[in-house]
């Protein structure tokens, strides 16, 4: 692969990569977003996620390490050509979002996150999370699906860019890993009745302990806003309401805590 070298900040492929960490409109007119690390990388490759250009440091990463992610582009997609562009570490310190990120980052190619592109296996478990602003707690949620098995993260008419760096960063990598769809709030409660999955919403109002509701079959759990829940549309198309018991003198928990705890309840009736 050609290898380019470029020192000054002012260079116009360097300020086009600072563009698409810090501007959403960017990333969706060019197709493209941005990941630093190998363990992201590698995630995002294995995913089907087609690199563009590579940012290297070598003052930071080892040619074991970088030959490692090119054997993983090639291997992945065979006889693709990917630019490398060799960078001294003060210009990597400069782009790079976060630190200890390896030596190496990344412009990747998007790729589409529709309801159509999801393949279900039977009895999924399904997560869906309506109008979730915060990058951070859509990050913590994917990790917990990541963890517990879940088979498809859905978010309904999302406030935030799905690409954003704070996303991938808070998720550690799970945006990749994870089978994430974006979808209005109506076209995925079609989608789920079409496939014969039913709705639980979390809601304080109406509901039944989430211990005593049956998650073996094909579940999909519905999680809304701290602020304001879900909306009605959900609230009507559920099969059933789902609650956790609160004992403190508050009664909300942080939506990716909430999401956890059942998403694992649906894993332990599954493996039980």
């Amino acid at each position: 692969m050609k290898v380019e070298d470029i020192t000054s900040a002012q260079n116009p492929k360097i300020k086009a990569l600072l563009e698409l960490q810090e501007k959403s409109k960017v990333r969706k007119r060019k197709g493209l977003f941005v990941v630093e690390g190998r363990r992201e990388l590698q995630h995002c490759i294995e995913a089907g996620f087609e690199p563009h250009t590579l940012f290297i440091c070598r003052d930071i990463i080892t040619e074991k390490e970088l030959d490692k992610v090119l054997g993983a582009i090639e291997e992945n997609f065979t006889g693709m050509t990917c630019p490398i562009i060799e960078i001294p570490q003060h210009l990597y310190d400069k782009v790079a979002y976060r630190g200890g990120t390896e030596g190496i980052i990344a412009e990747l190619k998007c790729k589409e996150m529709s309801l159509k592109s999801l393949k279900l296996k039977k009895n999924p478990l399904v997560v869906v999370l309506e109008s979730v602003e915060k990058p951070g707690n859509l990050g913590a949620v994917l990790r917990s699906a990541d963890a517990s098995g879940v088979d498809a993260v859905i978010v309904c008419d999302p406030l935030t860019d799905m690409y954003n760096p704070n996303l991938i960063r808070s998720s550690i990598g799970a945006i990749f890993t994870v089978p994430v769809a974006t979808a209005t709030s109506e076209e995925t409660i079609k989608w789920l009745k079409d496939n014969r999955i039913k709705i639980y919403t979390a809601q304080l109002q109406d509901s039944e302990w989430y211990y005593d509701t049956d998650m073996k079959g094909g579940t999909a759990i519905v999680m809304g806003t701290e602020a304001t829940g879900l909306t009605d549309i959900w609230r009507k198309a559920a099969d059933a309401h789902i609650k956790i018991p609160m004992l403190g003198r508050l009664d909300s928990l942080n939506v990716s805590v909430s999401a956890a705890i059942l998403m694992f309840e649906a894993v332990r009736q599954r493996n039980s």
